[in-house]
């Protein structure tokens, strides 16, 4: 019966439709987030050696108009077109603008990406279940003791259904423009660059979520928090 159940739920989530992250909560469709090119689709980004694994297709260079203004130590987060109808955890990462660029104009290239937020699955009688499954938004805090100065925030989820193979995955992701206030002094890290962060085969990306037994354990993939 379990097994029905599992194959049952990997049916409903290949039949999916597929989500982006247009706006910052509070904000309208791509005021802050670069609007990738094909954002109509929907859809993911499957080779993690590409550039669109940074910003989506073109969100290196298809700079938003605005940039928003958020404190360190506040709480923020990307609000998506629809609900997040795949399986799988979000993470969060910033980027800071070198000296000479603006958030609107860097195309976000080099070993300078943090994580800021990771999701991890809880393990239920049925399966995993992942906190943003059906959420309209992924909320996170900006560490208090990031810098003051212009930042490129980075959100992707990743959908697990066909992570069994390798390339399977499916990354759905939005770069945000912003500037962060106040006092903070810390030194963000482990710094990485995408693409070169990510392999296909990497545990957190080439993962079988249906498997039978359960697996207790899922680890995202990328360097650790960040957290300030």
């Amino acid at each position: 019966m379990k097994g029905f159940a599992l194959l049952l739920v990997a049916a409903v989530a290949q039949a999916a439709p597929h989500y982006t992250f247009p706006s910052l909560i509070g904000s309208t469709d791509w005021q802050y987030v670069r609007q990738w090119t094909g954002y109509t689709s929907n859809g993911p980004v499957q080779d993690v050696s590409s550039a669109a694994i940074r910003c989506n297709v073109n969100g290196d260079k298809n700079f938003a108009k605005g940039t928003m203004t958020v404190a360190a130590g506040a709480t923020t987060g990307f609000a998506s077109n629809q609900g997040i109808f795949h399986l799988g955890p979000a993470l969060v990462y910033m980027a800071k603008v070198p000296a000479g660029k603006t958030a609107a104009n860097w195309d976000g290239s080099g070993s300078v990406w943090f994580k800021i937020m990771q999701e991890k699955p809880t393990v239920g009688s049925g399966g995993l279940n992942w906190p943003s499954y059906n959420a309209n938004k992924v909320s996170f805090k900006i560490p208090a003791a990031t810098p003051p100065g212009e930042y490129l925030i980075r959100i992707e989820h990743i959908a697990m259904h066909q992570a069994k193979a390798a390339g399977g995955a499916q990354f759905y992701i939005s770069c945000a423009q912003v500037t962060v206030t106040g006092s903070g002094s810390g030194t963000p890290g482990p710094l990485v660059a995408f693409p070169g962060a990510y392999t296909k085969t990497d545990p957190g990306i080439m993962f079988d979520i249906y498997a039978n037994p359960v697996p207790k354990n899922y680890e995202p993939p990328g360097p650790a928090v960040w957290s300030g």
